[in-house]
């Protein structure tokens, strides 16, 4: 080869090299996941993590555990650390939205990138299989007796199934200021609870209680969705004449400060994730209900259930008005 043609090769090669991967190359990506191991956070945040992987669109992704405060701490770590990270993502939901409420601290999450909600879910509550109690009726006796002898399991202050035990007092009335909630930073701190009899009551999806359900070592005795769910031998909230229904849902968030370009290449490696049987494996075990909704749509969403949420804790003594 002539010098000067393999010094024209050599500087080809230097400048493919200078140039960025395009969008579509996979990438690697980081997943604050702001609970501990073994909740629907971690269930759900891994379980995309393996559907962006299938899908081509991250080469490997690197998951972080931050749990506590319902998920404000790991929040504002993924907020401090991650600015202008285009490969940063971070898991959220109504837990989140009912923590910030609860701290009066909701203009926290705004300096994040809303991207998708993925998926709703519905809650169980479950007695533990030994327990003297042995349904919702039971409970709710022993709690208009005695408030603070009812210990209600679950995660976070302001996580759906504290804000579904706030609405179950106040509807069979007694003053929901007076139950006795014990917060858990994970969904598997809260199971320990519940099989070694350190709670009376629990609550969660199904997600985190459906082996031990099918193992006999808990027993389900309500579900908060409007109709019964086929994966669990319990009646509604509604049939048992008390009048909550309250679902949690589950969602995407990205760095601030990415580009709306950024963003776009986010989402669609998001939508194009949901669509590989990887994510419809997960979605067919966990029994989720898929509820894609992306963007601005998503943004929206969120603040609407800033509004909701806020009026329902306001309404069942959780915060004050």
């Amino acid at each position: 080869m002539r010098r000067d043609t393999f010094l024209k090769s050599l500087a080809a090669m230097a400048a493919c090299a200078a140039l960025p991967l395009p969008a579509s190359a996979a990438a690697s990506m980081k997943m604050m996941i702001p609970a501990n191991p073994g909740g629907g956070w971690d269930t759900t945040g891994r379980a995309l993590g393996k559907a962006l992987q299938e899908a081509g669109f991250a080469s490997t992704v690197v998951y972080e555990n931050k749990g506590g405060a319902g998920g404000a701490l790991g929040l504002t770590q993924f907020v401090n650390s991650s600015k202008g990270d285009p490969n940063a993502l971070m898991i959220m939901g109504a837990v989140m939205i009912g923590g910030l409420i609860s701290a009066r601290q909701p203009a926290q999450l705004q300096q994040a990138t809303p991207l998708a909600r993925l998926l709703t879910e519905d809650q169980v509550f479950v007695l533990p299989a030994d327990s003297p109690l042995k349904s919702m009726q039971d409970v709710i006796a022993q709690l208009k007796k005695n408030p603070g002898s009812v210990k209600w399991g679950g995660g976070s202050r302001g996580s759906t199934e504290h804000i579904a035990a706030a609405m179950i007092a106040q509807e069979v009335g007694v003053d929901p200021a007076r139950i006795n909630y014990v917060a858990f930073r994970g969904g598997g701190e809260a199971v320990s609870a519940i099989l070694g009899n350190n709670v009376t009551v629990g609550g969660s999806a199904y997600t985190e209680f459906g082996e031990y359900l099918k193992a006999g070592k808990m027993r389900a005795i309500a579900v908060t969705s409007a109709q019964r769910l086929k994966e669990v031998d319990a009646p509604t909230l509604k049939e048992q004449g008390i009048n909550v229904v309250i679902s949690n849902w589950r969602g995407l968030y990205g760095a601030p400060g990415i580009t709306p370009e950024q963003r776009k290449t986010l989402i669609d490696g998001i939508v194009k994730a949901m669509k590989t049987n990887a994510w419809q494996q997960a979605v067919e075990q966990n029994k989720w209900t898929p509820a894609p909704i992306t963007g601005d749509e998503f943004a929206k969403f969120v603040e609407s259930e800033f509004t909701r949420l806020q009026a329902i804790m306001t309404k069942s003594g959780m915060i004050g008005s």
